[in-house]
């Protein structure tokens, strides 16, 4: 279980979130509900700011691990942002089964 810097212990129950890859954010975007799209967006949209302030205290090529782990809820958090605020489902409407998959990605 991924661990979050001191201050963020109400984002605890999403730690399954802190996903290193893309496409793994993209998949379990997709397997996921409405309902757990929904609460983990309600419970992280808010601390945003909270969140950059500390990440901003790093170099970003130098952050420990908990707030490396703070980073990539947050790259979740983009993921799942349009399907929660605008689609109001996992997947792309009238997309068929079209779906995002990296070829390549930086290093993290």
């Amino acid at each position: 279980m991924a661990t979050l810097p001191a201050g963020f212990e109400d984002l605890a129950p999403f730690t399954d979130w802190c996903l290193p890859e893309e496409d793994a954010r993209f998949k379990k975007r997709y397997a996921s509900t409405m309902e757990e799209l929904q609460a983990f967006y309600d419970a992280a949209f808010p601390r945003i700011q909270d969140a950059i302030d500390h990440l901003n205290k790093f170099p970003l090529d130098d952050l420990p691990e908990d707030a490396h782990n703070l980073l990539l809820l947050y790259y979740s958090l983009i993921t799942i942002s349009f399907a929660v605020e605008a689609w109001r489902q996992p997947r792309v409407p009238d997309a068929g089964a079209a779906f995002i998959s990296n070829v390549s990605a930086p290093a993290v």
